[in-house]
């Protein structure tokens, strides 16, 4: 608005509250089936830009289903379906327009179990680059060099760039697979139970990462740690048998829960 639309006796109001965070991925009543079973059930959830939202519940509640609904990766299976819609900046994942190809560069995936290439760490980190045709040494370089660091892998690998993956220790596989992911700098990743295969330690640096992560991306994470989601996590959603229970602010949601089947869940009433 312009300043010459304000009256000279214009009476100022009340300073305008604070807004949150935009929301970058919109879940509109979402049922997903294999074949005839339903495995989720009317998911509705705004998630928020530049935040960690980490998805609880016990084994087979739909967690990973619905994180892996995010890129569409389960279109790679037959006989699924789905009703409702999911959105990413407001538009439509199942848009027409939409390529999923160009989804997943822009919704990053980091899996349960470290999977490198059998190729040396460089490449593996480019792979995605190289597949789109971009080979001009400079660049490719550039970005080895930014995701590594991204992945807080640099200062432990940029002596043996050219040395297979496959000779990292669990958690440098894993993080070399997050490096991967951000290379074509996606807005989203998904992260489903990063941490699962690693040891103490190795899961300590990958929360570490995450941390630093949101603050360039908008990550959303699978986890069967309850601990890890209180300590990593801006918003939890908690899904029992295919439904959202309760999706809240992470501190509220663990310290004072709305729904007893949350209550019951988080204290190791049932599991």
């Amino acid at each position: 608005m312009n300043e010459g639309t304000f009256s000279a006796s214009a009476v100022p109001g009340p300073p305008p509250e604070a807004s949150g965070p935009n929301t970058m991925i919109e879940v509109d009543h979402f049922h997903f089936y294999y074949g005839a079973k339903q495995a989720i059930f009317d998911i509705n959830m705004d998630i928020p830009e530049g935040q960690i939202t980490a998805f609880i519940g016990p084994s087979g509640c739909g967690k990973s289903t619905l994180l892996r609904n995010l890129n569409r990766m389960n279109d790679l299976i037959d006989g699924v379906r789905h009703e409702g819609d999911i959105r990413i900046d407001g538009t439509s994942l199942y848009d027409p327009s939409v390529e999923v190809i160009s989804l997943r560069k822009r919704v990053g995936m980091v899996f349960q179990k470290y999977n490198p290439f059998p190729k040396t760490i460089y490449e593996n980190v480019i792979f995605s680059l190289r597949v789109a045709g971009r080979n001009k040494k400079s660049e490719l370089d550039e970005v080895v060099e930014t995701s590594l660091r991204g992945a807080a892998l640099w200062d432990e690998v940029k002596d043996r760039l050219h040395d297979s993956a496959h000779g990292l220790s669990g958690g440098q596989q894993q993080r070399l697979c997050i490096a991967r992911a951000i290379a074509n700098r996606p807005q989203i990743l998904l992260m489903d139970e990063p941490c699962a295969a690693l040891d103490p330690i190795a899961t300590l640096k990958i929360e570490e990462l995450m941390l630093a992560l949101k603050e360039e991306f908008t990550i959303v994470i699978v986890t069967h740690n309850m601990q890890q989601a209180r300590r990593c996590s801006d918003r939890t959603a908690f899904m029992y048998m295919g439904r959202l229970i309760e999706y809240a602010d992470t501190m509220q949601l663990f310290e004072a829960p709305n729904e007893k089947q949350t209550e019951a869940y988080i204290t190791g009433r049932f599991s």
